[in-house]
């Protein structure tokens, strides 16, 4: 008699409803997670179901699972040229032997119980990366327009677009107002929306959305009116240093004031910020990562002009290989000093001997332990995937060097939701 077919439920990517920002690339600790030009996939062979990607997907698109024998499961080759999810597949299609246990209706669960992953000496970043929001954060609405919303999209009249660093080609980043007239679209700091640049790829199909953080706190760029803003870098050239002219970023730097675009969103619902008086925030981004640090800052900034709250401590830890680069630049340094404490990092000053973020938060160790320690404090960085390493080792020791037990206290943060990394 053969033995009885192994059934298990496959971990699959939704491709109608994924928005291809990488989010669950970023945070599976085993790379399971890969992509081509036009899907997310993950590997079967690989995902051992620690689920670390579900909660960060700003969709819900990762939340998918299909009863496929492990023999025949799918896949990555044909995952990545998808463009709808499988059907379910029956009892015969499974060939399930009569002695398979029947699945249950829990589709956030895998049949077979999680192995235990490979210990590993190497340093594991999403061992500290939160998902939950600080506990005094505002609601936070999701996905009100897109595959997964009422309406597939929303229109926003262009109102503003603003270079916001010196000429350059290298160094083109635009600050772009949208207005959604009278459509409802509530946002809050360090939320994102999605882009649907117009026209189809090489394929002949419509390109799929971009997504980007949002940089003007929840009333507004324009106070009391229906807009939000973003901070996008024109892409000229991939992470090699090829020529290549991204689709939605040049698509959004050159658009002119009236223009229409379509917008899906928002997105995210625990890189948000803190509301309760006297906590206090260290941000630490590179480039356009301060998008969602500006937004904090504006709206604390706006607050303490009204005289409503009493906040604590704002840091900023900013990253760029020169000034030109840095977005923002001019208006940063123009913040008060008693209002925010700003540090800069450039990378690429001639004569001069590289200094990254993680280097400037190591010489500022003795500001940043206590802050570590305290539970009213919440850490924020956004930026480039390469950052993430460096910035949370240069937490873990200068919390060792104050004599603190960074395992605890670094788990400690994850489950207050005081440690949040959103790198791209």
């Amino acid at each position: 008699m053969d033995a009885p077919t192994e059934i298990f439920k496959q971990h699959l990517i939704d491709p109608e409803i994924c928005i291809r920002c990488g989010t669950c690339e970023a945070t599976c600790p085993i790379d399971a997670v890969t992509h081509n030009d036009d899907n997310y996939v993950v590997d079967a062979d690989k995902c051992d179901f620690c689920m670390a990607c579900i909660p960060p997907c700003p969709t819900g698109s990762i939340d998918n699972w299909r009863r496929v024998s492990r023999a025949s499961a799918y896949s990555v080759e044909e995952q990545l040229g998808w463009e709808e999810l499988p059907d379910e597949l029956s009892e015969d299609e499974l060939g399930a032997d009569s002695e398979t246990p029947p699945a249950d209706n829990d589709s956030q669960a895998p049949a077979l119980m999680p192995v235990e992953p490979i210990a590993s000496e190497s340093f594991s970043n999403e061992r500290y990366n939160s998902t939950l929001p600080p506990w005094s954060a505002a609601h936070a609405y999701t996905n009100l327009y897109g595959p997964a919303g009422a309406q597939p999209f929303v229109n926003a009249k262009v109102v503003g677009n603003q270079r916001v660093t010196e000429i350059g080609r290298e160094y083109d980043t635009h600050h772009i107002m949208l207005d959604f007239g009278a459509m409802p679209f509530p946002v809050l700091e360090g939320q994102s929306i999605g882009i649907i640049p117009p026209g189809s790829d090489e394929n002949g199909r419509p390109h799929q959305p971009r997504q980007y953080s949002i940089a003007s706190p929840r009333n507004g760029e324009r106070p009391g009116y229906n807009n939000v803003s973003l901070a996008i870098k024109r892409v000229l050239e991939d992470h090699q240093g090829k020529p290549v002219r991204g689709v939605a970023s040049n698509y959004m730097c050159d658009l002119a004031l009236g223009d229409e675009v379509e917008v899906i969103g928002p997105f995210g619902s625990s890189f948000l910020m803190p509301n309760h008086p006297r906590s206090n925030i260290v941000m630490i981004c590179t480039g356009t990562g301060s998008a969602p640090m500006r937004a904090m800052t504006e709206w604390r900034r706006r607050l303490r002009k009204s005289g409503k709250f009493d906040g604590g401590k704002l840091l900023l830890f900013f990253g760029a290989r020169s000034k030109e680069e840095l977005p923002y630049f001019g208006p940063l340094k123009n913040l008060p000093r008693d209002f925010i404490d700003i540090n800069f990092a450039f990378s690429r000053i001639p004569d001069q001997p590289k200094r990254y973020v993680q280097d400037v938060m190591r010489e500022r160790a003795a500001d940043l332990a206590p802050l570590i320690d305290d539970a009213d404090s919440y850490f924020y960085v956004c930026g480039l995937r390469d950052m993430e390493e460096g910035v949370v080792l240069a937490l873990r020791d200068i919390a060792q060097q104050a004599g603190l037990d960074w395992d605890s206290v670094g788990e400690a943060m994850k489950r207050q939701g005081r440690l949040h990394l959103e790198t791209y």
